[in-house]
């Protein structure tokens, strides 16, 4: 206990300095296993137990947003494929030169060696990438998907290789794998009848390392990959999102023991942390390589660099390569600390790229010509939205209400905008007006403001962050209508405010606010509650409450009987407006 209290002392320490700079956490996680290892502290024994949990269940939860048909496109196996080769021949050339310069290591090294270490330098991290897309709610964006599909092919591609380094190939009993397709089915109806709560998250704990991690290793094959199955397998069940939410906490703090287990490989000497840094020239190589390849797949500009950038870093699986190649005696063990500082200086690096991904993304296409519109991919090209009057940003529940308020109840043209292909297929099945966009790009609001009609923009995405992007985007882009946003937490809300948002709803206040309609409505009856709600509204046009932060005169946009837009357009946290009630 003694030990573990260190270890976490120390790991919130170097986490919260992180953050204190700016970075994000798992950079002082990273940094409190350098420290943990140089000061000789005591072996923790469960940290790789903690860390191997914490990858399962992140691999796991991909396989829950995973269409098994993004991994056919040719933006994903051919880039991967292609990508690999040029990152092996980068390594071998560089590794070449870095041995030309006397670097002891790579002394007499042959060929074979440095083709390992180019192979292993050209993964990217998993665990990483989706951190980064987490964050910005990109999963189901199309430089999103195309990343995770290019990751996931190259956990294939790492094992393979395992498989064949380790001189025994898997059981005979693999095949027998086939028989969790239907077995699946048995699962899903389980999960049926498990409802919600605890019991749910201990169901997809159990799924990931019995029938997922437990199973393959037994039958030769790396577990992580069945974690990634199994939750494919799973993920057509209604309540796939919600698991992956639940489980979400536990799979973040177990990482936490990965982050802090790469610092503690091994003992640090100055040729391996020089030759570990070294390594990082590398990046903006393959960051080129990729980039190229997926505009050559008729991809645009700032999609192509999106990708490249949130691709830019080193992997985990790098450590485990090159861990085979040093037990089996290929190469010296001094490689694995040079390859544990390169995936950690490459996690600091990419941390600080992708901090302003959109940004310099949007920078660098502005660039380089463009292509012709008819010559790029088809979700790619312009979207033409038409003559509408309010934009939609997120159909989710919350957006879905907004989006029926404004329709129904105050009779404008609404559009919603989703990034998600199957929600947008089921929403439009649904008779909702939608388009699959990004709405953090820019280039998208540029054809929204070219239809010029568009009076109101809705911020209605589940994460800040997201909002936030999108608020930045419209401004950026020249509109200059009232924007609604909602938000959960105050000081989201007060953040929101400063960037430029009319209105900041907070979520469980409004919540609280239609849950009293709706009780009204169940004893009054519907049309006598609205009656009371249009006298209340009356009343409160002619005398306006005075509220903290409210500014006399404007009120939240909206809100029956009150101004919709133009100047009467207020920012108020937490009033009730367009949304029918959050289910």
């Amino acid at each position: 206990m003694a030990t573990a209290a260190l270890y976490l002392a120390v790991t919130f320490a170097a986490g919260l300095l992180a953050v204190l700079f700016r970075l994000p956490p798992l950079v002082g996680f990273l940094a409190a296993g350098f420290v943990l290892g140089a000061a000789g502290a005591t072996e923790l024994p469960l940290l790789d137990t903690v860390a191997d949990l914490g990858v399962t269940l992140l691999l796991f939860g991909i396989g829950l947003k995973l269409n098994v048909r993004s991994l056919l496109r040719p933006d994903v196996w051919l880039t991967t494929a292609v990508h690999m080769l040029v990152s092996i021949g980068l390594g071998i050339g560089f590794l070449g030169l870095l041995a030309a310069m006397g670097f002891s290591m790579l002394k007499d090294e042959s060929l074979g060696v440095l083709a390992l270490i180019g192979l292993a330098l050209s993964f990217s991290s998993t665990v990483f990438v989706v951190k980064v897309l987490d964050a910005r709610s990109d999963h189901t964006a199309l430089y999103g998907r195309i990343a995770i599909g290019v990751l996931i092919m190259q956990d294939i591609i790492a094992v393979v290789f395992l498989s064949v380094t380790k001189g025994t190939p898997p059981s005979p009993w693999a095949f027998a794998l086939v028989l969790l397709v239907p077995g699946a089915w048995l699962l899903r109806r389980v999960w049926d009848r498990i409802g919600h709560g605890e019991l749910q998250a201990l169901f997809g704990i159990v799924v990931a390392l019995v029938p997922g991690y437990w199973l393959f290793d037994a039958v030769g094959l790396k577990g992580d990959l069945g974690a990634i199955v199994m939750g494919l397998l799973l993920a057509s069940h209604p309540a796939a999102t919600e698991l992956s939410r639940s489980l979400f906490t536990i799979k973040e703090l177990l990482l936490v023991g990965f982050f802090v287990s790469i610092g503690l490989t091994g003992a640090l000497t100055w040729e391996t942390a020089t030759v570990g840094l070294l390594l990082l020239l590398l990046l903006p190589l393959q960051a080129v390589v990729y980039a190229a390849l997926l505009w050559m797949m008729r991809l645009r500009k700032r999609t192509a660099f999106l990708a490249a950038l949130v691709l830019s870093n080193f992997s985990e699986f790098g450590l485990i390569v090159v861990a085979v190649g040093a037990s089996s005696g290929m190469l010296s063990e001094d490689w694995l600390v040079a390859l544990a500082v390169a995936v950690a200086a490459s996690f600091v690096a990419s941390a600080v790229v992708n901090r302003r991904g959109n940004e310099i993304a949007r920078m660098i296409a502005a660039r380089l010509p463009s292509r012709p519109p008819e010559r790029l991919h088809p979700e790619e090209r312009p979207i033409d939205v038409g003559d509408v009057e309010a934009v939609v940003l997120g159909m989710g529940r919350v957006g879905r209400g907004a989006f029926r308020r404004l329709r129904d109840n105050y009779g404008l043209s609404v559009l919603g905008v989703e990034h998600d292909p199957v929600r947008v297929a089921a929403l439009q099945a649904d008779g909702f007006a939608v388009v699959q966009a990004d709405a953090t790009d820019i280039e998208f609001w540029a054809r929204v403001r070219s239809a010029g009609h568009v009076r109101l923009a809705v911020l209605a995405m589940p994460f800040h962050a997201a909002n936030l992007i999108a608020l930045a985007q419209l401004r950026a882009g020249g509109f200059e209508g009232p924007v609604a946003a909602i938000a959960r937490y105050d000081d989201d809300a007060v953040e929101l405010e400063r960037h430029g948002a009319d209105a900041v709803f907070h979520l469980y206040g409004t919540a609280g606010t239609a849950l009293a309609d709706n009780a009204a409505e169940a004893v009054f009856g519907y049309d006598h509650a609205e009656a009371m709600r249009d006298q209340q509204a009356a009343r409160t046009r002619l005398a306006p409450p005075r509220e903290p932060g409210d500014t006399p005169g404007r009120y939240p946009l909206g809100e029956p009987g009150r101004p919709a837009s133009g100047d009467g357009a207020g920012s108020v946290a937490g009033r009730p407006t367009m949304d029918d009630g959050v289910t």
